[in-house]
């Protein structure tokens, strides 16, 4: 993804907040559980910042948790709806690149679907000024279980239809992408869950993501039409079982 590219696709989600609130996955409790053993401390009364807030989806979680937590989110659209669901938390305009913290203020911080629109060069450095000694960076991505047939095959149809590669964007998640000068020390795991949805809120989802924003309202709805009747075929009750794996990459801050 060109510079470019990210930042257009970065910026589609604010003219779709309340889609994007209404019909994205959530985060299993079995993440939460992960994260506080490797960062080896709790999220009950840590100091969180959570980066890339959005709508609040993983803030709303690590909030319920117990923690301290504060968003940070950058687009107007997204912020707006984040303060409409979300009046008790906390949140601050600003992105990864540049953090609005004070140095050394947070025991978490925390990059729900997020860390892959940050500039690494710039974020790695904030993200470590921010963490106080012996603080965790958690980022983490609900991605498409691709070994089960249904979702491969979607998944490909939305490659060959879009002229993107849909597996390498949603597993291509590791260290070395994610801190390519390989300053940081990642423990990864896996969190394999599922939720079952009706079709039209499947569909919601698909249009809330980024490769879609961007078309136009013309070439969306033309796919999200020929998916309906794929998904229509293989799911006859109406009820979609979308099966995700959470990549969560940890490091801790020295």
């Amino acid at each position: 993804m060109t510079a470019s590219s990210r930042t257009s696709r970065a910026q589609s989600f604010n003219t779709a907040a309340a889609q994007y609130a209404a019909n994205r996955p959530s985060y299993p409790p079995a993440l939460f559980d992960a994260i506080e053993d490797l960062a080896g401390q709790p999220l009950t009364g840590a100091r969180v910042a959570d980066i890339g807030a959005g709508t609040g989806i993983a803030t709303a979680l690590l909030y319920a948790r117990g923690a301290d937590v504060v968003a940070v989110e950058p687009g107007d659209g997204m912020a707006a709806q984040f303060r409409r669901a979300h009046p008790g938390i906390p949140i601050i305009r600003g992105d990864g690149n540049t953090l609005p913290l004070v140095t050394s203020s947070a025991d978490f911080l925390t990059y729900a679907q997020a860390w892959h629109w940050t500039d690494p060069a710039q974020a790695v450095p904030e993200a470590m000024r921010a963490l106080r000694p012996g603080g965790a960076l958690a980022l983490w991505w609900n991605t498409d279980a691709l070994d089960v047939p249904w979702i491969a095959e979607a998944a490909d149809r939305t490659g060959r239809y879009f002229g993107v590669n849909v597996p390498a964007e949603k597993r291509a998640v590791n260290a070395q992408v994610v801190d390519p000068t390989g300053r940081l020390d990642f423990a990864r795991r896996e969190v394999r869950w599922s939720r079952r949805v009706p079709i039209e809120t499947h569909l919601a989802n698909l249009g809330s993501h980024s490769v879609l924003l961007v078309q136009s309202e013309e070439t969306s709805a033309a796919f999200l039409a020929e998916e309906r009747n794929h998904l229509t075929r293989t799911f006859p009750d109406g009820m979609v079982e979308e099966v995700y794996d959470v990549i969560l990459l940890l490091a801790t801050n020295p």
